[in-house]
């Protein structure tokens, strides 16, 4: 089995000591923003649409529904704060696609693909349009996404692109001795994620929507007789007329939904201000976002402040598929980033990073959300964004709206929209099966891109395993 590069130039151990010497575990952009408090639910109360969840999802879901009706009593349930989780902690990518890239969405719904990339870019610039109208302080910059070759027989991969770069074109945008070639792709926007859903909130919250944190949902009851859907909280009960879920990478409240995703972790560096001299000294003047394209990839960006947020690579499962805050600190994955980040820009060493962290991401067996209605189509959810979810989430708002309206609309007829992936198996199986995934992705990358008959068999039936 071959190397990669960053198996072929790592960095010297002293040099990667230094740089983690001060790091603190915390999440940098949750650390960067400030926020008002909430109050818990507390009572019985009705209203005529409840979301649960206050991430990126539920919060869309609540702007739209008011800026489609603005006489609609909204309530928002969160059962910690609004974009704490994935939300708040993601590397602020807001990709265009619906479908985690054309090569996924293509093969799955070839005959949809072409309609489902315009409504990427017109959901994007929704976003944009948004953003400006309601003077969003997000630190939000059109500046696309770069996709690099680090190894040879990915250059090939981007030869048809018309945006394709050569490692010199590609080094004269962001220097770094291993981008072979790429492309760009036009259509990524960089933002800053926590305060973008702490403002999200606050459009949500002028526009009429009461928000409550502090409020776990603990059960969702649905009446035959076809009267309100019951949500018993911590606090007592919300009857609403319709429900929309949005919990992702956390347990579902619908049973049929308990194997449809599992968590997987994701790990993240920050590093310090970079100073002038060494921003000159890798380039980067356009400050696109970057990743790198192995199975098992890097994704990397400039904050506002010049920092560089460096993540991805590992994607780790825990047995049984739970969230918990413990596993938010993994020495070996964060000392492997910062590795991989010194051979990726050798020209910064003495560079520290500042803080580090994790975050769950609601992994689906296509890649990309999938959506559904229960409880005779009051209740609606969205999930499984497998983290492409900054930009997604609001077009799976206006689906959900659209689902609990009783609509027929462009979204609900999407094939795409009515269909739904495979489950993951139940443990033990879930377990055995991802960690086999993972490891046969790694062979593949050291063998040229070569995929075993395992990935070769997922790929058939239309099930797979992402970060």
């Amino acid at each position: 089995m071959g190397t990669t590069v960053f198996e072929r130039h790592p960095p010297a151990a002293s040099v990667v000591d230094h740089a983690l010497n001060d790091t603190v575990s915390a999440v940098f952009w949750l650390d960067d923003v400030e926020r008002v408090a909430h109050p818990p639910q507390s009572g019985d109360s009705r209203c005529d649409l409840a979301i649960v969840g206050g991430g990126y999802t539920g919060l869309w879901t609540a702007i739209r529904a008011k800026e489609r009706d603005p006489g609609r009593r909204v309530v928002l349930l969160e059962a910690s704060r609004v974009a704490w989780a994935a939300s708040g902690r993601n590397g602020g990518f807001c990709a265009a696609s619906l479908t985690h890239g054309h090569e996924n969405g293509a093969s799955r719904w070839p005959e949809e693909i072409d309609r489902l990339e315009e409504l990427g870019r017109e959901n994007l610039d929704d976003i944009a349009r948004t953003v400006e109208r309601y003077g969003i302080r997000a630190d939000f910059e059109r500046t696309g996404e770069l996709h690099v070759a680090t190894e040879p027989h990915q250059v090939e991969w981007y030869r048809d692109d018309p945006r394709f770069l050569d490692g010199d074109a590609l080094r004269a945008e962001v220097d770094s001795p291993t981008f072979l070639g790429g492309a760009w792709d036009p259509d990524v926007a960089m933002l800053h994620p926590a305060k973008f859903g702490v403002e999200l909130a606050r459009v949500a919250a002028e526009l009429g929507v009461e928000i409550h944190e502090g409020t776990r949902v603990r059960e969702i009851e649905g009446s035959s007789s076809g009267g309100p859907v019951l949500l018993r909280t911590d606090g007592g009960t919300v009857a609403a007329d319709a429900v929309a879920l949005a919990t992702n990478a956390f347990p579902s409240l619908l049973k049929r939904n308990r194997l449809m995703t599992v968590p997987v972790y994701d790990y993240v560096l920050m590093t310090e201000p970079l100073t002038a001299q060494q921003r000159a000294a890798i380039g980067w003047r356009g400050r696109q976002g970057i990743s790198d394209s192995a199975n098992q990839f890097h994704y990397y960006r400039l904050s506002a402040d010049d920092r560089i947020l460096f993540g991805g690579y590992d994607a780790i499962y825990h047995f049984g598929g739970r969230v918990r805050p413990e596993y938010e600190d993994r020495p070996a994955s964060h000392r492997r980033l910062a590795e991989h980040f010194f051979t990726t820009f050798p020209q910064l060493e003495g560079v520290r990073f500042t803080h580090r962290w994790a975050g769950a991401i609601d992994s689906s067996t296509r890649f990309c959300a999938f959506f559904g209605v229960a409880r005779r189509g009051r209740v609606a959810y969205a999930t499984g964004f497998t983290g492409l979810g900054v930009g997604a989430a609001r077009f799976a708002a206006d689906v959900m709206l659209d689902q609990l309206a009783g609509e027929q609309t462009e979204r609900t007829r999407l094939q795409m929209v009515r269909e739904r992936p495979l489950p993951f198996p139940p443990e033990p199986a879930a377990s055995i099966g991802i960690n086999l995934v993972r490891a046969s992705m790694d062979q593949a990358d050291h063998r040229e891109g070569r995929r075993n008959l395992l990935l070769k068999a997922l790929d058939a039936v239309g099930m797979g395993f992402d970060s």
